[in-house]
């Protein structure tokens, strides 16, 4: 047997919402490439991300971050194994683009096509700088559209333990960063303005979800800030912008680490992981490596880069996926509001 076929070469392609994205991936594990064309500029102008120029700016980039992906890893298209692609949940303009291109491009090759869930890609990012890590362990995916718990039981095999039932953390960080006139995007700059606030000025509620233990609620404590930036204009007092961002931050982090703890104490998990956007805040990932060591939990995290969406992370998804006998048809069509496990 030729032995450089042992290895699974994958081409990746994300583009569910504001980053597009391509990348090579070597046997799950060792990123060849990894090319983020960020809309960031373009969306901050709007204060948000806007579905239907981001589907543009997709199409503009897509072909061009492409090749420089599979350039930058000095493969050939047709030294692939397989081209796997983003295809839900997300922006449903966004990820048309890059369902078209990867589904494009594999038949054009006569290349497996595989389809893979966007928070299972955010979850698969651990495995690439954390070569020890293998299921089961428990993770939290915390980004602008997604707050899950998640008991990971194998590689594609997972289970919903917590999820939000209103805003998603990096949706409240962007709402109350657009409050106190930071602008977009809110977490990094919320994380920015808090390292000069106090956290304990101003006493935010942490809310519970009655009979749901592990489910998020972050909309009482957005519309609290806003509440307090009300209050605080009604009897002409000075707001300090740093205080707010601060305790609004760590309301938002005792939360996470609180609830994360306690599904860790009950399923006994001696490995826990952060995933998406917000797990590249650092108050989190000091939060709950402090938590973590205290419960003599393993703690792992991929590097900010990482936990930004990406493409390297769908091809670390995708090999798990192609190793489990997984292909997709021609018919493989965006789903905005995809579930996780679902197929």
């Amino acid at each position: 047997m030729d032995s450089k076929k042992k290895d699974v070469v994958i081409l990746a392609i994300e583009s569910s919402c504001d980053e597009t994205a391509a990348a090579v991936v070597k046997n799950g594990r060792e990123v060849l490439s990894n090319i983020i064309s960020s809309q960031i500029a373009l969306h901050t102008l709007y204060g948000g991300v806007v579905p239907e120029l981001a589907s543009r700016k997709h199409i503009e980039k897509i072909n061009q971050v492409m090749e420089e992906a599979l350039s930058k890893a000095q493969m050939s298209l047709a030294e692939m194994d397989a081209v796997a692609v983003t295809y839900g949940p997300g922006l449903v303009g966004a990820l048309l683009v890059g369902v078209a291109e990867a589904k494009a491009v594999a038949y054009a090759a006569k290349k497996p096509l595989i389809g893979v869930h966007h928070i299972e890609g955010h979850i698969s990012a651990n495995y690439i700088e954390n070569k020890d890590l293998e299921p089961p362990f428990l993770c939290l995916v915390v980004s602008g559209g997604h707050t899950h718990l998640v008991q990971v039981e194998d590689y594609g095999r997972y289970q919903i333990v917590g999820r939000t039932r209103d805003d998603a953390a990096g949706e409240a960080f962007d709402k109350v960063a657009r409050a106190i006139g930071l602008g977009y995007p809110g977490g990094p700059k919320i994380e920015k303005v808090s390292r000069e606030g106090n956290p304990n000025a101003i006493a935010f509620p942490r809310a519970k979800v009655a009979e749901h233990r592990y489910d998020f609620s972050f909309s009482g404590v957005k519309s609290a800030v806003l509440n307090y930036i009300n209050g605080c204009h009604m009897k002409n007092i000075p707001i300090v912008q740093a205080d707010v961002a601060a305790s609004f931050q760590k309301a938002v982090t005792d939360v996470l680490i609180e609830h994360a703890m306690m599904a860790a104490e009950e399923f006994k998990a001696d490995k826990f992981a952060i995933a998406g956007g917000v797990a590249s805040n650092s108050a989190l990932r000091k939060g709950m490596q402090q938590a973590c060591e205290k419960q003599g939990i393993a703690f792992y995290y991929p590097s900010p880069l990482l936990c930004t969406d990406n493409a390297a992370m769908i091809g670390t998804a995708a090999y798990y996926e192609y190793l489990a006998g997984r292909r997709d048809g021609w018919d493989l069509n965006a789903v905005p509001n995809l579930k996780l496990g679902e197929r």
